[in-house]
C-alpha cells in the first residue's frame, strides 16, 4: 500500500477537511479522516529523549517501543535543532549529531513549522542493523471508533547521504497483534523527494494501500528493510493513522419515469483522495417492495474479482476493490415497477455494509397511466327535462386497479320513448406482465323511441384501451370499440347488425339519428362508443348504450369529456 509517492509541502493539511466523505459527490474523492497523528512535540524542549521515554499528547497518550538495533549508537532520539551541542552521555554519533538536528529542522520547514523547534525521530546508523527490524512501534491500542474500516497512514520522512544505502521504511498496521502490510514497496524518501533543505531530502508519503480493519482499535509499526548502515540515515515525523474508508453513493436515472420503463440503479464507491487501494468492501441493498429487479442482475467494474448478484427479492449484494489510484467504481442494476408511485432507498436498506461509508437516500418515481373508463345506459337532455345519464359505471381518474358495474330493470323517457332493462360495467385491470387495460360495457334492451319509428330488441357496445410493456417499458395506447345491434329498424327499415361507424340516418321533419358513433379521445389514448345518438329538432339529445375508455397521463384532463 505504501508507494513512494512525494506530496507537496502543506498539501496534506489542504485536503484534510473535518466533514470528509460525506455522500453525495460520487466520483469526487474526500480526503481521509485523521484517527491519530503522531508529531513527537508533546511535553518536547531542547532536552533530547528517547523513543522508549517518549509519551504522546492526550487523550491516547501513546508510548512507543522498537528493536535494540534501532535504540542504539546515534538511533530512537527525539531531536530538534534546539538540542545541545552535543549529543546526551551515551549517544555515540561521532561527528554527525548535527545532522540529526538538521534533518529536524527540514521537516519542520517542510511542514510548515516552526525550524528551530519541530522534533522528529531520527536514526543515523553507525553499523549495520540488520533488514527488516523495527524502528518504531505503538504500545498502547489506537481506537478507531467503529468496526469494520479502511485504514492506511502518511509520514514525513528525511534522509541524508543518499549516494549511500537508502532508509527504506515499511510500514505495518497492527490487527492485535497481528502485523498487516500496508505497502506495496518500502517508502525511499531519497525518491522523488518533494523538496531538498540544506542537503536534506524531505516529502511526505502517503501509502497506496490500506488496511481493512474488522475490530476497532489498531497499531502502528514501522520497519526498516535496510540492513545496510552505509547511509540509512533518516528522520520521520508527523506519523499519520487515516481512515481512508470509501464513500457509497446510490442515484436511480431516470428518477421518474412511466410504470415499466426500466430505470437504473447506481452504486458508486468513490475512493478517498490519497487513492490507496481498498480490497474487499462489501454491502447488501434491500429495495422496497414493489420495485422489479431485472433477472440479469447487476454488473459491476470494481475489479476483475468483483461480484454483484440478485440475492433475492429486491435484494443486491455487491463485492468488490478499489485499486491503488483508482478514484471510483460502481455497479448499477436495472429495475422497474408495475405500481406507481416513489420509491426511496436510505442508508438503512444498505445492510451488511463493510469498508464502506453510508450512503444518502435516493429515490424513484412511476406514473402509473390512469384509467378512465365509464358507461351509461341511456341519457337524455331536453328543453323540458334532463334523465341519466343512467344506470352509471365508471372506473375514472386514478391509476390504480378497480371495477363498477351497474343495471335498472327499465327506464321511461317521456314522449321520447321507453327502454328495457339497461346494464353497464367499467374496469380498469393490470395484468401481471403489467399491461394495462381500460374497458367498459353498456347494453340496452326493448329500445322504443318516437312511437316505434326506432326500435331494437338490443343495442349494446363495448370500448377498450390497452398499453403492453416490453423490455423498454410502456408502448403506445390501443384502442378498439365495437356496437351490438339487434334487430334494429328506424321508420321500419331494418339497419344492418353491421353498420359502420357514424352511420348517420335522416329523419324528415324530426331530427337524425348517428347508428356506432365513435370518437377518439385524448389524442387517440381512448375511445367512445354510442350505439344510438339522436337528436331532435326541438334540442333534445338522446344517447343510448355509450361505453368509453382511455388510458390517461397525469397531465390530461379527466375524466375526458
Amino acid at each position: 500500500m505504501l508507494g513512494v509517492v512525494a506530496l507537496a509541502a502543506g498539501s496534506l493539511a489542504a485536503v484534510a477537511p473535518a466533514a470528509a466523505n460525506a455522500p453525495g459527490s460520487p466520483g469526487t474523492p474526500s480526503a481521509p479522516v485523521t484517527v491519530f497523528t503522531e508529531g513527537f512535540e508533546n511535553g518536547q524542549g531542547a532536552p533530547v529523549t528517547t523513543l522508549t521515554d517518549y509519551t504522546g499528547a492526550p487523550p491516547t497518550g501513546e508510548q512507543y517501543t522498537a528493536d535494540p538495533a534501532w535504540l542504539t549508537a546515534c538511533n530512537g532520539l527525539i531531536v530538534s535543532a534546539q538540542a545541545p551541542g552535543s549529543p546526551p552521555p551515551g549517544v555515540y554519533c561521532g561527528s554527525f549529531w548535527a545532522a540529526n538536528k538538521q534533518m529536524a529542522a527540514a521537516l519542520g520547514t517542510w511542514a510548515g513549522g516552526d525550524a528551530a523547534t519541530n522534533h522528529s525521530l531520527t536514526a543515523y546508523t553507525a553499523g549495520d542493523p540488520g533488514a527488516g527490524r523495527t524502528q518504531l512501534e505503538t504500545v498502547q491500542p489506537i481506537p478507531l471508533g467503529a468496526q469494520n474500516r479502511f485504514l492506511t497512514f502518511s509520514v514525513d520522512a528525511a534522509a541524508q547521504n543518499c549516494f549511500a544505502s537508502h532508509p527504506l521504511l515499511a510500514f505495518y498496521l497492527l490487527d492485535g497483534g497481528t502485523p498487516r502490510a500496508a505497502f506495496s514497496s518500502p517508502i525511499d524518501p531519497c525518491q522523488n523527494p518533494g523538496q531538498v533543505i540544506g542537503g536534506t531530502a524531505v516529502g511526505t508519503y502517503a501509502s497506496n494501500g490500506s488496511v481493512l480493519f474488522s475490530g476497532d482499535s489498531a497499531g502502528i509499526r514501522l520497519v526498516n528493510e535496510q540492513a545496510s548502515g552505509g547511509g540509512n540515515d533518516g528522520a520521520v515525523d508527523n506519523i499519520r493513522l487515516l481512515d481512508a474508508t470509501p464513500q457509497l453513493d446510490q442515484a436511480f436515472a431516470p428518477a421518474q419515469l412511466p410504470v415499466g420503463a426500466p430505470t437504473t440503479l447506481t452504486f458508486t464507491v468513490t475512493n478517498t483522495s490519497e487513492l490507496a487501494a481498498k480490497k474487499g468492501w462489501s454491502f447488501t441493498a434491500q429495495l422496497p417492495a414493489g420495485l422489479v429487479l431485472d433477472p440479469a442482475g447487476p454488473t459491476t467494474d470494481c475489479g476483475p474479482d468483483a461480484t454483484a448478484v440478485n440475492a433475492g427479492p429486491g435484494t443486491v449484494a455487491v463485492h468488490g476493490d478499489l485499486a491503488a489510484g483508482q478514484t471510483s467504481c460502481t455497479a448499477t442494476v436495472r429495475l422497474t415497477s408495475l405500481t406507481g408511485g416513489t420509491y426511496q432507498v436510505c442508508a438503512p436498506a444498505v445492510t451488511a455494509r463493510i469498508g464502506l461509508d453510508p450512503p444518502g437516500c435516493t429515490s424513484v418515481t412511476f406514473t402509473a397511466p390512469v384509467f378512465d373508463a365509464r358507461a351509461h345506459g341511456v341519457r337524455l337532455t331536453s328543453p323540458l327535462t334532463t334523465i341519466g345519464p343512467l344506470p352509471l359505471s365508471a372506473h375514472s381518474c386514478t391509476p390504480l386497479p378497480g371495477e363498477d358495474a351497474d343495471a335498472v330493470l327499465g327506464a321511461g323517457l317521456g314522449a321520447v320513448g321507453t327502454l328495457g332493462a339497461l346494464s353497464t360495467d367499467a374496469a380498469g385491470t393490470v395484468d401481471p406482465d403489467g399491461t394495462r387495460t381500460a374497458s367498459a360495457h353498456a347494453q340496452a334492451a326493448g329500445v322504443n323511441l318516437l312511437g316505434g319509428l326506432i326500435t331494437a330488441d338490443l343495442v349494446g357496445t363495448s370500448a377498450r384501451a390497452r398499453q403492453a410493456l416490453s423490455t423498454d417499458g410502456p408502448g403506445t395506447v390501443t384502442t378498439d370499440g365495437a356496437t351490438t345491434l339487434v334487430n334494429l329498424r328506424v321508420a321500419g327499415v331494418s339497419v344492418s347488425a353491421d353498420a359502420a361507424p357514424n352511420t348517420t340516418i335522416g329523419l324528415p321533419l324530426v331530427g337524425s339519428l348517428v347508428v356506432n358513433q365513435q370518437t377518439p379521445l385524448a389524442g387517440g389514448k381512448g375511445t367512445r362508443v354510442t350505439a344510438l345518438s339522436l337528436t331532435l329538432l326541438t334540442g333534445t339529445r338522446l344517447t343510448v348504450a355509450q361505453s368509453g375508455a382511455a388510458l390517461l397521463t397525469t397531465a390530461d384532463a379527466c375524466p375526458v369529456t
